[in-house]
């Protein structure tokens, strides 16, 4: 039944391309063109829609009752650090991997634009990227305001605070009611996850064919150069994260990455993490990573942990400075590195977060915004690759969470990869 959705995934990606260069090939009127991208999309609208109508509820089921059934506030704060810690050491390591592949591959070298005299605006809203507001924005005003707007930021606060206030009571028998409903709550969001995941092909479908309507695959040629050197960078990025999950998992990281192909090629498909959120979370509890580990770091990893996301800000901040001949020494480039890195966490509640942070930063590195609006032509296609990425490394970060902390499911087959008595002398 996976094989099969996963074979089924991957024909709608192969249909859409079909249809949508179909369309676009015999269609000449842009409003036309336009329409019909629009019709193709109403599907994808529909999936994405139950999507987020399950996102909300997820987190905050598997959250509070993993929460709550810690021993103490002191795993809840070891597991933060420990999470917290891998977060910024990958996203240092896929900021710099990105910083050096595009000053070899020199993907802007040679276009020798210049930047027009009058206003250019990218229609993209910086303003919620200041420290104020990141930091303000973490803490909700209202749980049912956060979860109206899927924002795992602060859904992720609300149920941090209400596991731990269930964690200390749970001696009390009426507070133990209250977690049996929330761990109730656990496997019927995730049946409603198998059930929204068998629209998931149409959904697939319905994004490619969207996409390839309204650009072509003329796109492709025109931007070649960047297009490959990211989807290289990112394939380097894989093999990176792969080699350090091997580190911890050993062999096993492969059969993880089998377990969350699915997701990845959903998150590839509609350039969506919230998509993949649902069934990365089932297939790494499949995959027997403990629901305590899963319910805190995956949802953290969602608002934190986005290696992808970092790779191109890297990629698109030198392609500007390289497209229009904008000199940026090493000592720049590394500072501007250490501000991506700050402005980035920002990011995960806002629109089209990666290209905000890029056009945020552009003005402070003297970057044209004619160059932000350029990207923006292929940004559907980079996006594509970034938010696979992402859940990659969340993966990969929840896993080897999860064996630090020795909080495996047992399984016969792997039991001596996860030893307890093992983590417990570490």
């Amino acid at each position: 039944m996976k094989n099969r959705l996963t074979l089924n995934i991957a024909a709608g990606m192969l249909l859409g391309v079909i249809a949508g260069y179909v369309c676009h090939t015999s269609l000449s009127d842009p409003a036309t063109v336009k329409a019909v991208a629009g019709y193709f999309s109403i599907v994808t609208d529909i999936f994405l829609r139950l999507i987020k109508m399950i996102i909300a509820p997820l987190v905050f089921a598997t959250l509070v009752s993993g929460l709550a059934g810690m021993d103490s506030g002191q795993d809840v704060g070891r597991i933060g650090l420990r999470s917290v810690g891998w977060f910024v050491c990958a996203s240092l390591l896929s900021l710099s991997l990105g910083l050096v592949l595009a000053n070899l591959l020199q993907p802007g070298a040679g276009l020798h634009l210049v930047e027009n005299a009058g206003e250019v605006s990218t229609g993209l809203n910086t303003s919620a990227l200041n420290v104020k507001d990141v930091i303000t924005h973490a803490f909700p005003t209202s749980l049912m305001d956060a979860m109206a707007r899927n924002d795992i930021l602060q859904i992720l606060v609300f149920s941090v605070l209400l596991g731990l206030a269930l964690s200390a009571l749970k001696r009390d028998e009426r507070v133990m009611v209250v977690i049996k409903a929330i761990d109730g709550m656990v496997p019927v969001m995730l049946r409603l996850t198998n059930y929204v995941m068998r629209a998931a092909p149409l959904g697939v479908f319905g994004a490619i064919a969207s996409a390839v309507t309204l650009r072509g695959v003329d796109v492709l040629y025109t931007y070649g150069k960047l297009i490959g050197s990211f989807y290289l960078g990112l394939a380097l990025l894989w093999l990176i994260l792969t080699g350090i999950g091997y580190v911890f998992l050993g062999r096993r990281v492969g059969t993880l990455l089998k377990a969350v192909r699915e997701p990845a090629m959903i998150a590839f498909s509609t350039a969506s993490s919230e998509a993949a959120y649902p069934r990365l979370t089932e297939q790494l509890e499949k995959f027997g990573v403990d629901k305590k580990v899963v319910g805190f770091t995956l949802p953290l990893g969602y608002a934190f942990n986005l290696d992808g996301s970092m790779m191109y800000q890297a990629f698109a901040a030198i392609f500007i400075a390289q497209a229009f001949g904008v000199d940026m020494p090493v000592s720049q480039q590394i500072f501007m590195l250490l501000v991506l890195m700050l402005s980035s966490k920002g990011m995960a509640s806002v629109p089209r977060g990666s290209v905000v942070v890029v056009a945020a930063v552009a003005p402070m590195f003297h970057l044209p915004a004619a160059g932000v609006a350029m990207v923006l032509a292929i940004d559907q296609i980079l996006d594509m690759g970034r938010t696979m990425t992402n859940v990659i490394g969340n993966s990969v970060a929840t896993a080897v969470i999860a064996k630090w902390e020795g909080r495996r499911q047992s399984e016969p087959d792997d039991a001596s990869l996860f030893d307890q008595a093992e983590v417990g002398a570490k």
